[in-house]
């Protein structure tokens, strides 16, 4: 049971319950493919509302760890727990939920004129400028992905002012009034050119693992045009479809 009198304000008290199930659903308590004890038996397990148990399992539900039936007992989908949005758009925020320590080095920004797939991407008018930024990122101190990141002008102008080592480009942003809702994803490999070596310390034409992402703001207007190449060995994407959702996570791997 949840101390009530220690409940923090604001009806949080349902992101314990919450925290609690994810714990037990990692540890494989209930299996994958098993049912979780009904709201009533989990209410009074918790000594909570059923209404706060209904919240703490719309919370797992976005997390993809369990089915959204409801008046039915959910049925766990697996232990591996989905990202939220700022984890998969933000390589700051994905280490920090491993635990790990994210780093970054920009190596060139500038202001040049957009090549066509650019000018698609971020629909701009043939000729519109737009702001490369090109950085090596890290996990605690290792080099893991090189980032190249394309702004519309107004949106790179606001980075200009950013340390060229600062850890988050994403959370100044956010900071300046720049909402990422939304993001589109492509995966596929690529094979390292010589700057990816350079930078990541490999062999050029190695395979690399790569991510192309759109963002864009709450009207649909994009906001950036980015690819990463991961060195092999240290991410995976995960994408689960259900028939009520499809979510994708990127895991950390450690090399062999």
């Amino acid at each position: 049971m949840l101390d009530d009198g220690a409940q923090p304000p604001g009806g949080a008290l349902y992101r314990k319950v919450a925290a609690d199930l994810r714990e037990s659903i990692a540890a494989g308590e209930y299996g994958s493919g098993g049912k979780l004890p009904a709201e009533s038996a989990l209410a009074e397990r918790y000594g909570v509302s059923r209404g706060t148990i209904r919240q703490a399992l719309s919370a797992l539900r976005a997390d993809g760890l369990v089915t959204s039936r409801r008046g039915t007992r959910r049925v766990v989908l697996g232990t591996t727990r989905v990202q939220s949005f700022a984890e998969l758009v933000s390589f700051t925020n994905w280490a920090r939920s491993l635990g790990e320590e994210p780093g970054g080095r920009v190596e060139l920004l500038e202001r040049r004129p957009a090549d066509a797939e650019e000018c698609e991407q971020l629909r701009l008018d043939d000729g519109a400028d737009v702001v490369l930024v090109l950085r090596v990122r890290t996990l605690t101190g290792r080099p893991v992905m090189v980032e190249r990141s394309v702004y519309p002008v107004w949106v790179g102008e606001l980075l200009t002012g950013i340390p060229a080592d600062a850890v988050s480009h994403t959370e100044p942003l956010q900071e300046q009034g720049v909402v990422f809702a939304d993001a589109d994803h492509t995966i596929d490999l690529v094979l390292a050119d010589e700057e990816d070596a350079r930078l990541l310390g490999c062999r050029a034409g190695e395979p690399l693992l790569r991510e192309r992402r759109r963002s864009t703001d709450p009207v649909g207007a994009p906001l950036e045009w980015s690819e990463d190449r991961y060195l092999p060995g240290t991410v995976a994407f995960t994408v689960h479809n259900s028939i009520g959702r499809s979510a994708l996570s990127r895991r950390h791997r450690s090399a062999p």
